[in-house]
């Protein structure tokens, strides 16, 4: 099993502390740092500051928006990224949800995953170096009726993995189709086939298996005795996840954890959340949430989560380690990849 970190700058941008922090995991023998984009800091540009500053470590984005950026201006951050990186990046795309879409970005949050798709389509058309001509739903290359012509990148062409970080049931079934991989969230790895059917059933009508895809989800990461600590710290986390991560009426990350059985959890600690009381939210979400999306508590009880997460078929463990501290984080990231080496 492969291991995956996030590139936390949004909350403290201290540069070269986040640099110290992927260089001593690429020497520990971390396989990739996501850095992701919400209405802050953009998910690219922090990945050829470290690009400079690695040699092995995979870089992607986790996620950059879709629909905020035309497919073409995707296509060259990604052959920018890959250039510069000795063809280290990986595309991880999502398409967020109305209220970042339409809030922040003042674009209309329509036919999401007629444009991913559409939007994965014409990025490798143009990362193998065809000459680009399009015509979907959403995106036609040229534009009809004016002047542009169908034009091939002059930039080298590039083999770039494109991952899909997705919760719907439609969604999901899309990324098996089409994706190199999935970026999970709202994962437990007990009810991994609330996610995985309908990859598998997407991959099946692509003519290939779930094992084509690189599937990656995980958690936070703490080792300690004392475990109802570890639990309540997490739990404002999830109750902000579900929630204040959409609407009332759209809320992705919401839906996973009903579709997985915590439906009754799910709508109260929305509820709760969504009247401002924040506190309450926190504290209505169940202790056995916490569990399953971490990887909480003792050694025993952190190796226990990993065989669960191995055996439910993650490939690649996507962590955040815990640790006030640049040297607690390191401490408890080292401590669990050998953990993971260990089998």
């Amino acid at each position: 099993m492969r291991v995956a970190i996030g590139l936390r700058l949004e909350s403290n941008e201290n540069w070269e502390q986040a640099a110290t922090y992927v260089t001593e995991a690429e020497r520990l023998g971390v396989d990739f740092v996501w850095s992701h984009e919400s209405w802050g800091l953009d998910a690219a540009t922090p990945l050829a500051f470290m690009a400079a500053r690695t040699s092995r470590i995979r870089l992607g984005s986790g996620i950059m928006q879709a629909g905020t950026r035309t497919p073409a201006l995707l296509a060259m951050t990604a052959l920018s990224l890959a250039s510069m990186s000795d063809n280290r990046f990986v595309m991880g795309l999502g398409v967020s949800g109305p209220q970042v879409i339409e809030g922040w970005h003042g674009l209309r949050f329509d036919r999401p995953l007629t444009r991913m798709r559409e939007t994965a389509e014409i990025v490798r058309r143009a990362l193998r170096g065809e000459r680009v001509a399009y015509k979907g739903q959403v995106y036609q290359l040229p534009l009809p009726g004016g002047e542009g012509k169908a034009l091939r990148s002059s930039a080298s062409p590039r083999e770039v993995p494109i991952y899909l970080a997705t919760l719907s049931p439609r969604s999901l079934a899309m990324t098996g189709e089409i994706a190199d991989g999935w970026l999970g969230t709202s994962f437990m790895p007990e009810h991994a086939r609330v996610f995985f059917d309908h990859i598998e059933a997407g991959a099946k009508r692509a003519g290939r298996s779930l094992s084509a895809l690189d599937l990656q989800a995980g958690g936070h990461v703490a080792f300690g005795d004392d475990v109802e600590r570890l639990l309540a710290a997490r739990k404002p986390g999830l109750a902000f996840t579900l929630g204040a991560m959409g609407s009332r009426q759209h809320n992705f990350y919401n839906d996973a954890f009903k579709r997985a059985g915590y439906t009754d959890a799910a709508l109260e600690v929305q509820r709760l959340w969504l009247d401002g009381k924040r506190d309450e939210a926190a504290a209505r979400v169940p202790d056995e949430l916490a569990v399953k999306v971490n990887l909480l508590g003792t050694e025993a009880m952190v190796r226990e989560r990993l065989r669960v997460y191995r055996a439910s078929g993650i490939t690649t463990l996507r962590v955040d380690p815990g640790g006030a501290t640049l040297d607690a984080r390191l401490a408890t990231l080292g401590r669990l990849l050998e953990i993971v080496k260990s089998g």
